[in-house]
């Protein structure tokens, strides 16, 4: 498929450069092992709720420092080749923890973690700069807004296998950090596969790029607002990612192996609400469709409260809040990136780079949701914080014309 000289592409979509792009996806969806690598790391180094949060936050703090440089750089070598460096970075995340669970001493291998959570997120922030744009060069517009959420649903495959591989792994062999191996060998692959594709870009952001003038984009409503709609959902899904584990243990004595299964719930859901996106975004308002997900999370929040709170209260009502916050959080981010994207179309890149450093939300959530469940005891804290990215996007969802300008014609499918 070829794009117009304005970087508008052509009605169809190319599915022999769609399918790399895909692969890339899937690869993006390894950030997401930190969750349930978190609490094995909690294990093995007999760290506290808030110490171990912080081993997500080293993930996701690097979107704040390269978000905004990253979607400069892109001006610069175009947006596959961004997406590739990226692959580079993930894959050298991923020997870290090889290497270091084959080190003898347990100082060099809690080292060795540390700069592989960092890595990892450094290669994750690249990679969610540049793919989402890089998507934009390969369907219309009125499809952009699916096919982010197919690729969404392609990310979320790898989110919920991680905590199975993890835990078959450990149940196995004892080694539950062999999962990275296995996806060490998947991300090798999907550099060739990228790297042999051939995709015609839009041309780079118009006017004179620079670090001042893309914050200075905080300044429109649109973008802000939809800025903070990223952060709180990263947010909710780092935070219920981590915590998810921790629920169950918590209130049913179950071991970690055993109650890792909840990410796997969550994600499971997150990734059928994926798959619903894609086609019915097709259909559906940005309105219509971001107020069901807010809706269906603040009832995820209602069963969280209840199941900790009420004593004896049947673990179908923790499963139940995992299936709804995820398959209601499964849209969130499609939904405020394409409003932003195609609010200032010819500022894409700076604008996609922006929107990444919402994920900013990801290093914000899980330490205050750490620090409120040690403060009162019992993960109660933690559902409370989340609560406060639920409400935001309850509240945008209600007075949606926020973040539509009033000169702006609405381009997503109705």
């Amino acid at each position: 498929m070829s794009t117009t000289s304005s970087g508008q592409t052509r009605p169809g979509i190319n599915i022999r450069a769609l399918a790399p792009v895909m692969v890339s996806f899937f690869i993006m969806g390894f950030v997401d092992l930190v969750g349930i690598a978190a609490n094995y790391v909690k294990n093995d180094f007999s760290l506290t709720d808030s110490q171990a949060n912080l081993f997500t936050s080293m993930v996701f703090f690097w979107f704040l420092i390269f978000s905004v440089p990253t979607g400069l750089m892109m001006n610069r070598l175009g947006r596959r080749r961004t997406v590739l460096i990226s692959i580079i970075i993930t894959a050298a995340a991923l020997i870290f923890p090889v290497i270091g669970y084959l080190q003898p001493s347990k100082d060099a291998r809690f080292v060795l973690m540390i700069i592989s959570f960092c890595l990892l997120g450094i290669g994750n922030t690249v990679m969610q700069v540049s793919l989402n744009p890089l998507l934009s060069n390969l369907v219309s517009n009125n499809r952009l807004a699916s096919t982010l959420t197919l690729g969404q649903f392609v990310k979320a495959i790898a989110s919920f296998i991680a905590p199975i591989l993890a835990g078959w792994m450990a149940a196995a062999f004892g080694m539950w950090w062999l999962l990275y191996v296995i996806f060490l060998v998947i991300a090798i692959a999907g550099y060739a596969l990228l790297g042999a594709d051939k995709i015609e870009e839009a041309a780079p952001d118009a006017g004179k790029t620079s670090i001042a003038r893309c914050f200075a984009l905080l300044k429109d409503p649109v973008v802000l607002l939809c800025f903070l709609g990223i952060v709180s959902h990263v947010g909710i899904d780092v935070g219920i990612n981590t915590t998810a584990p921790k629920i169950l243990m918590e209130q049913t004595g179950q071991s970690l192996a055993t109650a890792g299964i909840a990410t796997s719930v969550y994600f499971v859901f997150r990734t059928i609400g994926c798959l619903t996106g894609s086609v019915t975004l097709q259909r559906l308002s940005n309105k219509a469709a971001l107020r069901i997900c807010a809706v269906l999370m603040a009832l995820s929040v209602v069963c969280f409260t209840v199941f900790i709170i009420v004593s004896q209260s049947p673990v179908f009502l923790c499963y139940l809040g995992l299936a709804l916050v995820g398959f209601g959080n499964s849209n969130v981010f499609s939904l405020f990136l394409t409003r932003a994207l195609l609010h200032q179309p010819s500022r894409q890149n700076e604008i996609s780079g922006l929107m990444m450093m919402g994920l900013i939300g990801g290093a914000i959530f899980p330490p205050l949701m750490g620090l409120a469940s040690d403060a009162v005891g019992m993960q109660t804290g933690a559902i409370a914080v989340m609560s406060v990215g639920v409400i935001y996007v309850l509240v945008i969802s209600i007075f949606h014309s926020l973040i539509v300008s009033k000169n702006e014609q609405v381009v997503l499918t109705k």
